[in-house]
């Protein structure tokens, strides 16, 4: 019939966007294990731990300061701990064997999500959505969450920031230099530290975001974040190393295809086919989708 057949393009279209929202987050996190990795060398297996303290700092201010204010100030607050771990820790190991750096921030992790254990207890913490952003956009016959639709625009917007950030702008310039070539941009006599200072700052606030957005719906528990680390580092394998639109595009394509998957009536495989979507890329372009050739790295 007409009527069921729009309704099942309708269940199709709202399984993708759901989809494209698990990429956007993914993405967020995606983004700073990338910048971080390719300037500094670090694999920061801790970085799932910085999105599940960004959730917690939500639970903790939205009461204080509410929502908005729980929402500008949470990535803040995970981006100015990312400054300290790169100061105290990071910086010790840009010139070292990376399996050192593996050990560090796998030890950091665990830290991490045991300290989160201890101050708020193993169970999941409640967190409801703010009042303001409850309800339904109607499009027609299509009904989606307001509060999702936001998120979409508010990692739109995230992510065209950091584009701007890195290629429209002096500091950028440095950055994409210093993943190139760090010898010889210490040869022009710039010291790279304050920069990498900052983009551990950024990666991890970007982290922090995702954790603040995420909070209202899904469970804030200890672990959460090492359920989305792997995911995330699914998204950078598939988008290539130093390269910020592979990242992006990789996300997208591993959103829309857990929700074409999940469309199709095996959700139970969503998360399989993102696996297979990576050995295929793999299997076909090792660098990932539009990974660059990094010196330091071959």
């Amino acid at each position: 019939m007409p009527g069921e057949g729009k309704l099942q393009l309708i269940f199709i279209l709202e399984q993708v966007l759901n989809g494209l929202l698990i990429g956007v987050y993914y993405l967020l996190i995606a983004l700073g294990l990338s910048l971080i990795f390719s300037l500094g060398g670090i694999v920061n297996l801790a970085h799932g731990a910085f999105y599940a303290i960004g959730a917690y700092l939500a639970v903790l201010l939205t009461d204080r300061i509410g929502f908005i204010g729980s929402f500008l100030a949470a990535p803040a607050l995970v981006g100015l701990i990312g400054i300290a771990i790169e100061r105290f820790l990071f910086r010790r190991f840009y010139r070292s064997d990376p399996i050192l750096s593996l050990l560090l921030t796998f030890g950091l992790a665990m830290v991490a999500e045991q300290g989160l254990r201890m101050i708020f207890g193993a169970s999941p913490l409640p967190y409801s959505m703010p009042s303001e952003l409850r309800g339904q956009v109607f499009i027609g016959d299509f009904i989606y969450s307001y509060y999702r639709l936001m998120m979409l625009g508010v990692a739109a917007i995230a992510v065209t920031l950091i584009w701007l950030l890195i290629y429209r702008t002096p500091f950028g310039r440095v950055v994409r230099a210093g993943v190139q070539s760090p010898e010889m941009v210490g040869a022009l006599g710039i010291s790279l530290e304050p920069y990498m200072m900052a983009i551990a700052a950024i990666g991890v606030g970007l982290a922090g975001l995702a954790g603040v957005l995420l909070a209202p719906i899904v469970n804030i528990h200890p672990a959460m974040g090492s359920e989305i680390l792997t995911a995330a580092f699914v998204v950078v394998v598939i988008g290539g190393l130093g390269s910020f639109w592979g990242v992006v595009i990789a996300a997208v394509v591993v959103g829309v295809a857990k929700g074409v998957v999940t469309a199709a009536g095996y959700p139970q495989y969503s998360e399989a086919a993102i696996y297979l979507l990576m050995l295929l890329v793999l299997l076909v372009r090792p660098r990932g989708l539009l990974g660059e050739r990094i010196v330091r790295f071959e």
